[in-house]
């Protein structure tokens, strides 16, 4: 990218308390066609009151440093000197390719009630570059994208529900199919938060059946009944907290030192990713590596390593490598039945 488009590169980036660059453009305008705009008739044109047409010429003259005054023979404001264009906020290559690669990143909010928020504000910042700029994010286009190998299937009307109801801090009836189970339970929920954990929504919240703090999937309500009693969450509760010693969104009471020991195919794979904050990496002869963690629950750790395959071999705990044993045995069960 040329020098000269990253120089001229626009962006809103004003706080919501400044007046909105859109109108201060109008107003440059005005007075580069030597029209000598005063604060009355632009507050007419704008729609705006005279007070906020003081403050776009204020912030225009103190914060952007353009050289206005008021012309008193001509009853209107002018430039003193030259001005060729609005001032800009200087962006680098970099920094433009990130905004880039943000917009590709809102394609996992597809199919949310946060995709059209999102992509109206996105659209408002692109829609201030040049065209210059925006050729090359197209350029950018064929480059760069996000995919979901398993997207999550979500029922619109139960999210946006849930969404609205922790916000508002009302209590909520959902009906809850357990996994695998056939039948729903009613469960009145305080719903506290709700979060995004490697592609998938959850619920946390206290279920008034269970007298805890449960975690929900969205995708396994059958319906939400948003109440107009409200709630008080626990302040002791944190969504970092819970989850600091899970391998996912599972956490358990227990305390777990899990030892995994990855060959050499493997190896790569595991050195590339931080799995878990409690993670230790050792890398051993023959290109193999051991991982150790720290968990809370074996739950979802079981399943994980099981998906490596022969690539994978427990060291510790004993009960893992009891559970890990008894699954290949029924996976090789189940596949011998079905001959």
């Amino acid at each position: 990218m040329a020098q000269g488009s990253k120089n001229k590169a626009i962006l809103a980036g004003m706080p919501t308390a400044r007046p909105p660059l859109e109108r201060m453009l109008k107003i440059h305008s005005a007075i580069l066609a030597e029209k000598y705009p005063n604060a009355s008739n632009l507050a007419v044109d704008l729609e705006v009151s005279t007070k906020s047409i003081h403050r776009d010429i204020e912030f225009m003259r103190d914060r952007l440093n353009l050289p206005l005054e008021y012309s008193a023979s001509r009853f209107g404001y002018r430039y003193t000197e030259e001005v060729n264009g609005f001032p800009s906020i200087q962006i680098s290559e970099g920094e433009l390719l990130s905004l880039f690669v943000a917009e590709k990143a809102l394609q996992q909010y597809r199919g949310t009630p946060f995709e059209q928020p999102l992509m109206s504000a996105f659209k408002k910042l692109t829609a201030m570059l040049p065209d210059t700029v925006t050729l090359h994010l197209k350029d950018w286009d064929d480059s760069i994208s996000f995919r979901t190998s398993a997207e999550p299937l979500l029922d619109l009307k139960v999210f946006d529900a849930l969404a609205k109801a922790v916000s508002a801090k009302h209590k909520v009836v959902i009906l809850y199919r357990k996994p695998g189970g056939r039948k729903a339970t009613r469960r009145p929920v305080d719903p506290y938060h709700l979060s995004n954990i490697n592609g998938e929504w959850f619920l946390f919240g206290y279920c008034h059946l269970r007298k805890d703090i449960r975690t929900f999937a969205p995708s396994r309500m059958d319906s939400v009944e948003v109440t107009q009693e409200t709630f008080i969450r626990n302040e002791e509760f944190s969504v970092e907290k819970r989850l600091e010693d899970s391998f996912g969104v599972h956490s358990g009471k227990g305390e777990y030192r899990v030892r995994v020991r990855f060959d050499s195919f493997a190896a790569d794979f595991i050195q590339e990713k931080m799995w878990h904050p409690s993670q230790k990496l050792l890398k051993l002869k023959n290109r193999q590596v051991e991982l150790t963690l720290g968990l809370s629950s074996l739950i979802e750790v079981e399943r994980w390593i099981l998906s490596w395959g022969e690539h994978a071999v427990v060291l510790e705990p004993e009960e893992l490598k009891e559970s890990i044993l008894q699954s290949a045995s029924r996976i090789i069960e189940n596949s011998q039945s079905i001959r």
